[in-house]
């Protein structure tokens, strides 16, 4: 929840181009392979198409007044706004995957600013089932042994050799020490989706989190230096932070970063909200 100040609020926001392209990016897949049972299901792969290329002929930033809706009654607060960039979000937004995190600036000048980003996740799951079914019929065609094809597709799940071998390096979570691997999860760094056949089952690009931080660190809330420091995203609030015992340039000497470096650049490059 994020507090906007007294009733009878209007305040100033604003969201970014960039932000837009990388949400569309992230739901193609649902987009081109729908799984919820939306009405026209046909129409998606073309709206996915025509709503890409609206966003990129934007500004980078699109600005935007919100007004609170006193007239509404009760414990929550409704808003609404005349502004088209507003209605962008409610325009590009799937249900059920569609998430918005909005986030308090405050400038120099101590005026107020409010940062909207839409975030996509697939049902607590990263990709689209449909992607990831795709992805696994593509290695079974492929021209290699059976065993390491049954490898790629192991390490796609966190299981098999893949997680067997980085339980050999990181037999234990580095944040909270459990070593009860019934609660660990082999977390790439470098997504599956994104690696290649060597990176999708190479144990230095993982690491055994338990499934609060195999989540944040999965979706980005969290990453890390090379010098085992934990950087926390601004998506996340100081109460969230705090109910969690994490903060910025926190030490955890028992990250195993020793070979894991290019991977980790990658994660605060790509996948660390920023």
């Amino acid at each position: 929840m994020i507090f906007f100040g007294k009733r009878g609020f209007t305040i100033n926001c604003i969201l970014l181009k960039n932000d837009l392209v990388e949400y569309l990016n992230d739901c193609e897949s649902e987009y081109k392979n729908p799984e919820q049972p939306y009405q026209n299901p046909e129409n998606l792969p073309k709206l996915w198409n025509k709503r890409i290329n609206k966003v990129n002929q934007l500004d980078d930033s699109l600005p935007f007044t919100i007004i609170d809706q006193t007239q509404i009654q009760g414990p929550r607060i409704y808003v609404n706004t005349k502004d088209t960039n507003y209605k962008l979000i409610r325009e590009l937004s799937l249900p059920n995957i569609s998430y918005l995190s909005v986030l308090k600036l405050e400038s120099k000048e101590k005026q107020i600013i409010y940062y909207f980003k839409p975030f996509v996740d697939y049902f607590g799951e990263y990709e689209n089932i449909n992607f990831v079914k795709e992805v696994e019929a593509q290695i079974k065609k492929e021209k290699i042994s059976q065993e390491k094809k049954d490898n790629l597709i192991r390490a796609r799940k966190g299981q098999g050799k893949y997680r067997s071998d980085l339980l050999e390096q990181c037999p234990f979570c580095p944040i909270t020490l459990i070593s009860d691997d019934r609660l660990l999860i082999a977390s790439h760094i470098k997504p599956w989706v994104k690696s290649d056949g060597i990176e999708k089952i190479d144990p230095k690009n993982g690491f055994m989190f338990t499934p609060t931080y195999d989540f944040l660190f999965d979706r980005g809330y969290i990453s890390f230096s090379n010098d085992q420091k934990i950087i926390v995203s601004p998506w996340l609030s100081k109460m969230t932070c705090s109910k969690l015992s994490i903060s910025n340039d926190k030490k955890y000497s028992m990250l195993p970063v020793n070979g894991r470096e290019n991977y980790l650049e990658y994660h605060r490059n790509n996948i660390l909200k920023k």
